[in-house]
C-alpha cells in the first residue's frame, strides 16, 4: 500500500528512521546518562534517582550478575514486581550484562508464574518480597538458580528505608509469609556489585533484549515474544521523532501509572521518555486513587500515558479537576480502545486532547499514533508512525483497497522475529515480515486507521490480553463442569469483560464456585465477570464450540 499517510505527519516528523541509529538499547541508555546525568531520571514515593545513580546502581546489578552469578550472554532474569525504582535499575543491569529480560506481572499466581518460567527458562528472578511466597511455590519446578529478593524501601534513605519496609510488612501486612533458603537480598546486590568490575560485553543488533509475554494474535496460550536490540531502538527511534516536534529535551515530566511490565509503558515511558531526558514519576498502585492524585499535585507533568480505564477513573474523582494542567502537553491512550465520551471529559477538564495510539507486543509495540497537533478526539488509532508500513487484506492475503475492512498488517524494523520456541505459531502470524494483527481495520484517504473488530478470539481487559483458552482449560479442571466456553463482552469500564457460558455435570455447581475457583488460579483480570449456564453450547459440524455465535449473543 502506497504510503498515503506521509502527508498529514506533524511537521519535523521524517518518513524514514534508522533502526541501526544505535546498535543496542545499552547504547541508548548509556547516551541518556551522559547527557542528563544529574537531572532526576526516576522518581517514586519521593525518592528520586539521577540519571548518573541510575546508571551507577544498575552497572552495580549487572556486575553482580557477572561475577557473584556467572551469568552469561543470553540467559534470561526475569522481573517480578510493580513500578518501583528498583524497576528501571535491575532492567538496565540486565540489559547492560547482555542478557535478556523477561517481564513477569507480579500478580500472577502460581500456577501463570510456572507455566512462563518453565517456557522461557529464566535462571534468575528479581521479585519484590510482596510476591516472594508464589516464587517460593514454583521455585523446584522452574530452572531458577537464583532468587533476588527485595522490599519496597530498598532504594529509599536508610531511615525511611526501614520505616516503610517496616509499614508494608507489619502495619499493612502485605507481605505474606515466604521461605526461600539461598536468596539474595537486592540490597546486597548492589552493595557486593559495587565492589566487581563490570566487564562491557559485546551486545549486536539481533541479540534478544525482551521475551516478553502475550496472549498475542495465535491461540497457543504462553507466547514469549522474541524482541531484539534492533526492534527496541527501531520503536524507540520512531516514538522519539514523533515527540521531538513538540517536547523540550531534558525537560519533561511523565506520569507512568501503566505498569512497566506492559510492553505500552516499557517503551513509551521508560525507553522513550528515558531516551530524551525526561523524568518517569512511577505510581507503584494508581488504583489507590487518593494517593495517585497527591503524586500527581506534587509535580508540574507535562506527559501521561495510560488506557482508557485509567483515564475514566480519574476523571471520576472530584481531587483530579482541581489539579493544575497548564504544563500537559501529552495525553496518550494506548492498549485498547479510547471511547469518545472519556476523550471529551477529558479535554473539558484539562485542556489536551486524548490521542489514542495502537500497537502490539509482536510490534515492540508501538504501529500507529495520532499526530499531536490534532485539536479534537478522531476516534482513529492514528497514523503509521516512520518506517512502518501497513496493510488491509482479506482472509486469502490479498490486500484491499482503501476504505474496506479487512485484517491489518504490520511492516517494519519492530516487528518480531517471532516466538521463542514456537515455529508453528510465529509461521501462522508471520508472513515476509509481515505480522498479522488479528485486528480488522479500515484505512481512509488521509491515512488514518480504525479498528473495527477483532478477528481473534483474544479478550482485550483494560489493555491486557486474556486468552479464552486458558480461562476454559481453568474451568474444565471443575468436576461439575461438562462444557465451557469463555468470550469477552463489551464493557464501559474495563473495554471488555471475560464471560464463561458452561453446562453443568452437577446442577448444584453455582456462579460463586466457579469464581472462586478462577480467583485461585487466574490473575484477577482474566477472571470471568459474569457466568451464565446453558443446556447446550453452539457447535460446528464436527463438534468445535462457536464462540463467535455466542459472542454475538452477548453483544
Amino acid at each position: 500500500m502506497e504510503k498515503i499517510w506521509l502527508k498529514n505527519y506533524q511537521e519535523g516528523v521524517p518518513a524514514e528512521i534508522n533502526p541501526d541509529a544505535y546498535g543496542s538499547l545499552v547504547e541508548i541508555f548509556e547516551e541518556a546518562c551522559k547527557k542528563y546525568g544529574d537531572k532526576p531520571s526516576f522518581v517514586n514515593m519521593g525518592e528520586t534517582l539521577s540519571f548518573k545513580e541510575l546508571q551507577e546502581k544498575s552497572r552495580n546489578v549487572a556486575a553482580f550478575f557477572q561475577s557473584e552469578l556467572g551469568l552469561k550472554k543470553g540467559d534470561r532474569v526475569a522481573i517480578m514486581m510493580p513500578n518501583l525504582l528498583q524497576y528501571p535499575v535491575t532492567l538496565f543491569g540486565i540489559l547492560q550484562a547482555g542478557l535478556t529480560v523477561v517481564n513477569v506481572n507480579p500478580l500472577y499466581t502460581a500456577r501463570e508464574l510456572e507455566e512462563q518460567l518453565i517456557d522461557c527458562g529464566s535462571i534468575a528472578i528479581v521479585v519484590l518480597a510482596n510476591f516472594a511466597h508464589v516464587v517460593q511455590q514454583v521455585q523446584k519446578k522452574t530452572s531458577l538458580k537464583h532468587i533476588i529478593v527485595t522490599e519496597v524501601g530498598d532504594l529509599f534513605l536508610w531511615s525511611k528505608s526501614i520505616l516503610i519496609n517496616w509499614v508494608v510488612k507489619t502495619i499493612k501486612k502485605m507481605v505474606p509469609d515466604w521461605h526461600i533458603p539461598g536468596f539474595i537480598s537486592f540490597k546486597n546486590v548492589i552493595k557486593k556489585g559495587s565492589q566487581y568490575s563490570f566487564q562491557k560485553p559485546l551486545i549486536q543488533s539481533e541479540d534478544l533484549a525482551f521475551l516478553q509475554y502475550t496472549g498475542g494474535t495465535t491461540s497457543s496460550r504462553v507466547k514469549g515474544v522474541m524482541l531484539t536490540h534492533r526492534n527496541m531502538v527501531a520503536n524507540v527511534e520512531q516514538a522519539t521523532t514523533w515527540l521531538v516536534p513538540i517536547v523540550t529535551l531534558g525537560k519533561e515530566i511523565i506520569i507512568t501509572a501503566l505498569p512497566l511490565y506492559h510492553i505500552f509503558s516499557l517503551t513509551a515511558n521508560c525507553l522513550t521518555f528515558m531516551r530524551i531526558g525526561a523524568l518517569n514519576v512511577l505510581i507503584t498502585n494508581p488504583r489507590d486513587m487518593s494517593t495517585f492524585i497527591k503524586e500527581l499535585k506534587r509535580y508540574p507533568f507535562t506527559a501521561i500515558t495510560g488506557v482508557n480505564t485509567l483515564f475514566n477513573a480519574l476523571l471520576n474523582q472530584p481531587d483530579f479537576k482541581k489539579l493544575d494542567f497548564s504544563h500537559l502537553i501529552i495525553s496518550l491512550g494506548g492498549g485498547m480502545a479510547v471511547q469518545r465520551a472519556v476523550a471529551e471529559r477529558w479535554k473539558k477538564v484539562t485542556g489536551t486532547v486524548l490521542l489514542e495510539a495502537y500497537g502490539l507486543t509482536e510490534t515492540s509495540p508501538a504501529v500507529c499514533i495520532n499526530p499531536f497537533n490534532l485539536t479534537d478526539y478522531n476516534g482513529s488509532i492514528g497514523l503509521p508512525v516512520s518506517s512502518t508500513e501497513v496493510s488491509i487484506r482479506d482472509n486469502n492475503g490479498q490486500e484491499l483497497p482503501i476504505g474496506e475492512a479487512g485484517e491489518l498488517w504490520i511492516r517494519g524494523p519492530q516487528v518480531t522475529k517471532g516466538y521463542w520456541n514456537k515455529s508453528k505459531e510465529t509461521e501462522e502470524s508471520l508472513t515476509e515480515g509481515w505480522v498479522h494483527s488479528g485486528d480488522i481495520a479500515t484505512i481512509d484517504k488521509e491515512g488514518y486507521v480504525r479498528i473495527v473488530d477483532r478477528k481473534k478470539d483474544m479478550i482485550l481487559v483494560s489493555g491486557f490480553n486474556v486468552n479464552p483458552n486458558e480461562v476454559e482449560d481453568i474451568i474444565a479442571l471443575m468436576p461439575e463442569v461438562k462444557e465451557v466456553a469463555v468470550v469477552g463482552y463489551p464493557n464501559g469500564t474495563y473495554g471488555e469483560c471475560v464471560k464463561a457460558f458452561i453446562v453443568k455435570k452437577d446442577p448444584l455447581l453455582t456462579s460463586e464456585a466457579v469464581i472462586a475457583h478462577c480467583r485461585k488460579q487466574l490473575t484477577g483480570y482474566k477472571v470471568p465477570k459474569e457466568i451464565e449456564f446453558r443446556n447446550e453450547l453452539p457447535k460446528t459440524a464436527v463438534g468445535k464450540i462457536l464462540r463467535r455465535a455466542l459472542r454475538e449473543k452477548v453483544d
